[in-house]
Parts: structure tokens; sequence; C-alpha cells
């Protein structure tokens, strides 16, 4: 063996270190773990078949990360842990449909805005009153999700006889198709998809009502993350710029 061939080794492993070390600098981790929950369809779901989540957020965190040059790896959380999972290190990335808002935003960051809604009120199929107001429906026994937004709404509110939490969308529909509650608050778009797919029979949107509390749908990251916030948002306007984002939105009928 001669003495060039060491040497030739050498020079190419500096050299595949230098070229790792600069795609290191250039692009930060290589793959994220993603907390998506298996209960908001269309944005997040689990799908049977697959035994994998599926849904709009989670095409939508994979085209970003196609375009950001990372590969992501979907896990299955429920919406409530979805926070403390990402602060505690669990997931580097949520990926669901979570709104941003002020008191979210003291714990956590957001990216740029990838989707906009607001609340559904929901009613049983049968009560066919036009609400255009919460305040219609003082001292009934409402309820939400818990972990979201409209279930904050609903406390604060103050004028209903009770409200009730629930883990899941599912839950909270069949106990209104029982006329267990009067009426609910859940995501408008998530609601809207499982009546049309006949998920979620003997409860009906009302149509009447207007959402008060419209928010963003981001991806969401830990506090101070700056470098994977950044990068998050420079492969968000990519997939906006180039139409990505839109067939996603369109492919999932929302």
């Amino acid at each position: 063996m001669s003495l060039a061939s060491p040497l030739r080794r050498a020079a190419l492993i500096l050299c595949a270190a230098c070229v790792t070390s600069g795609a290191w600098a250039q692009g930060g981790a290589s793959s994220y773990n993603v907390g998506a929950t298996a209960t908001g369809i269309p944005f997040t779901f689990l799908d049977v078949k697959s035994n994998s989540i599926q849904g709009m957020m989670v095409d939508t965190v994979t085209a970003v990360g196609k375009a950001g040059g990372f590969s992501v790896n979907v896990q299955q959380t429920v919406f409530s842990a979805l926070i403390p999972s990402l602060t505690s290190n669990k997931i580097d990335i949520i990926s669901a449909a979570m709104l941003k808002t002020a008191a979210r935003q003291q714990v956590v960051d957001f990216s740029d805005p990838v989707y906009s809604y607001g609340e559904g009120l929901l009613v049983k199929a049968d009560d066919a009153k036009a609400y255009t107001s919460l305040d219609e429906l003082k001292g009934e026994i409402v309820g939400a999700q818990v972990g979201t937004v409209f279930l904050d709404m609903l406390n604060k509110k103050g004028i209903f006889k009770e409200v009730r939490s629930y883990d899941s969308v599912a839950d909270l529909a069949r106990d209104l198709a029982l006329g267990r509650i009067k009426a609910a608050l859940a995501d408008q778009p998530i609601m809207a998809y499982q009546i049309r797919q006949n998920t979620f029979q003997g409860v009906r949107l009302v149509d009447s009502y207007k959402p008060v509390n419209v928010g963003d749908v981001c991806l969401v990251v830990r506090k101070g993350d700056t470098e994977t916030l950044a990068r998050l948002n420079k492969a968000i306007a990519a997939i906006k710029a180039d139409g990505t984002l839109a067939k996603i939105v369109q492919k999932w009928g929302i």
C-alpha cells in the first residue's frame, strides 16, 4: 500500500466532514418529530387502513419538509398533550388544527399561517332555531373539546348552566345527538367535513351563526427555537408561492 492511499483517504474524510458540517450550518436538523392528533378530521386523523396519521396538516408539514430539505416523523398525540409534548422535547413541531392565541404564544412559538378559521356552533339535527349568538343559549348545558380555545370561550361567558369538556369531537357529537347537551362549539371545518361524510349523525352546524374567534392555524415550535421557526417560515412561503398549499387545502375540501 502506498503512502498516497492513507493520505487520500484522510483527505476524503476531511472533505466529507466539511460537506456535512456545511449542510448542518445551512439547514439544521435533517429530521423532526411532529405531533398530530388522531381526532381532527380533515386536518389530522388516524387512517385505520395504514395505521398512520393523515390529513391536511400532515400533508402540509410533509410538503414543508420537502421544501425545507428535511423529513418528518408524524406521531399520534392527544390534542391536550400536544404543547406539553413539545415543551418536554418529546416532539419538535406541532402540526394540527391548533389556533394561534395570545395565551399559547406565551408558551410556544407559531409559524406563519397556513390556514384560518373560526368556531362552529353545533346543535341537534332537529333543533331548527337560527342561532346567531351564544347569548341565546343562556342557562343551557353546552360543551367543547378539552384544550381548545372554544372551551375557554364558553367558560368565560359565564351564562351557561354547565360547560362540559370532551376528549374528542366524536364524544362531543355523541352527547349532543343524545340530547345530553344543548349545543357545542368546535372547529367549523372539522365538523363540516365530518357531517358531510356522515360520520356525525343527529347534529348540524348552525348556518346563521357567525364565528367570533377566527384564528390562524400554524406550525408550532418550542419557545425560542428561532432556527426551526425560520426554516419552517421559508418553506411555508415556498409552498404558498408554487401553489402546493392551495392544492392541499382543495384536496381536503376545507
